[in-house]
């Protein structure tokens, strides 16, 4: 029998974000979200699913919140809709939109949970995509005032705030890959599109500083890992760009104010380099006060030249695989905390989402999510490997509360500790539910 005590200040929470599960995509004066134009034109998300109504957690957030409760968590990430804020991306305010976060907030206060939260969760109001989204440098600066009054509105609740949710996802994956809103294919734009994103984090954390708000305030890129299929150099180099094109490429400005050479020398073999104008650095380059980590996956790559721009191919290694079809590899996730401290310093890092698609159903009112409670006891098991490594992972948040709509997904895929019936919304937990109530109880895990 293994026993892995945590730390006592350890934290145990839970993570959802905005359009995934709030609905009421057009109520008290929420303005459109790229997401919503994206979901609702033809053949971008699977079978024509969308989040109008998603989980309805907008006016069931009373439940979700004794849920929460019930699963003994002390902290939990979720992301404001920034339409449901500025429904034009600037200008009025729409005051439903502060209430209904306000009472939220409100009400995990009073339930002993301590609220984490996203600024940016990809949904861009339409109407600054509509000037050219990211792409337009004077998105940095609505960003700034939608930040600046979040900061204020929620001074002495909010003590926890995250700038930007995997900001490779909203910008490589969704304006060169094309997979997520606005669903562009252009490598120019999407480097045009993360430098920007990373000039939004810095005037919003120049700005919290400024004001001398209490609390900390951080980023959470993708965790990723790559091992080489070999020990040659060319497949250990591939290998390098992966886990820099998501990682480091966000993180290097930031602490050094600069980007990775190696991957600036990939995007102008493309055709792309960042558009780096007088100042931008020195507005990135703000200390934060943590680094979040969403870790799910590793890859085995090796060196194939012409393949693609990174002259890689990733290998099936026949490795079990979750319900989405990413291979598990929970030692990623003790490699990934070890090159971040190692690379990044003594700074707290935060495991801000990590969970597996597993798409167990209801039987007899049960979900018996085993593979899911495997895949977290392994993840956190690797996690707590990394802490006696002398790693400072303060806390871990479980991917996701709840089952939700999974972006160009649809709802096709489950993550959640908590089952939902998409047609009568009824909330059931899982298994894994159980499983990790005891955990947040304990706060130690113990295997056979």
């Amino acid at each position: 029998m293994s026993i892995f005590q945590f730390p006592s200040d350890f934290r145990w929470g839970a993570a959802t974000a905005a359009y995934q599960i709030e609905g009421a995509y057009a109520e008290d004066g929420r303005g459109l979200s790229i997401w919503d134009t994206f979901s609702h034109t033809p053949g971008k998300v699977k079978n024509g699913d969308n989040g109008d109504v998603a989980c309805d957690s907008y006016h069931r957030y009373k439940e979700d919140i004794a849920y929460m409760k019930e699963l003994g968590i002390t902290m939990y990430r979720f992301s404001v809709s920034w339409p449901r804020i500025y429904p034009q991306g600037r200008g009025e305010i729409n005051q439903a939109g502060l209430d209904f976060y306000h009472r939220f907030v409100d009400e995990l206060l009073e339930n002993g949970i301590e609220p984490f939260c996203t600024l940016y969760h990809w949904d861009l109001p339409q109407a600054l995509q509509d000037e050219g989204g990211w792409n337009n440098r004077v998105t940095a600066i609505a960003f700034k005032q939608y930040a600046e009054t979040m900061f204020k509105e929620f001074s002495g609740k909010i003590k926890k705030w995250i700038t930007l949710n995997e900001p490779w996802c909203s910008s490589f994956l969704s304006n060169y890959l094309g997979v997520h809103a606005p669903g562009n294919r252009d490598l120019q734009l999407a480097v045009n599109v993360a430098h920007n994103l990373l000039r939004a984090h810095g005037e919003a954390v120049r700005s919290y500083r400024e004001y001398g708000y209490d609390g900390e305030i951080g980023i959470a890129p993708n965790i990723t890992w790559a091992y080489p299929y070999t020990s040659s150099e060319q497949d250990k180099e591939v290998c390098r760009r992966a886990i820099e094109w998501t990682w480091d490429w966000f993180l290097d400005p930031i602490y050094f104010g600069r980007y990775p050479e190696g991957l600036l020398k990939v995007f102008e073999k493309g055709g792309a380099k960042p558009d780096v104008q007088p100042g931008d650095m020195e507005t990135i380059r703000q200390p934060v006060d943590f680094i979040g980590g969403n870790y799910y996956t590793a890859s085995v790559r090796r060196y194939a030249p012409g393949n693609n721009l990174f002259d890689d191919e990733e290998l099936n290694m026949g490795y079990d695989r979750t319900d989405i079809g990413w291979p598990l590899d929970s030692v990623g996730l003790y490699d990934s905390l070890r090159y971040t401290h190692h690379k990044y310093g003594n700074v707290p890092i935060y495991i801000t989402e990590n969970g597996a698609c597993i798409n167990d159903e209801p039987v007899d009112g049960k979900v018996n999510d085993i593979r899911r409670i495997q895949y977290l006891r392994q993840h956190i098991i690797s996690m707590h490997r990394a802490i006696s490594d002398g790693v400072p992972v303060k806390g871990y948040m479980e991917w996701s509360l709840l089952d939700n709509f999974e972006w160009a997904e649809g709802y096709g895929m489950r993550f959640g500790l908590i089952h939902v019936d998409y047609r009568t919304l009824k909330r059931t937990p899982k298994e894994s539910f159980y499983w990790y109530q005891k955990l947040a109880k304990n706060n130690f895990l113990v295997t056979e």
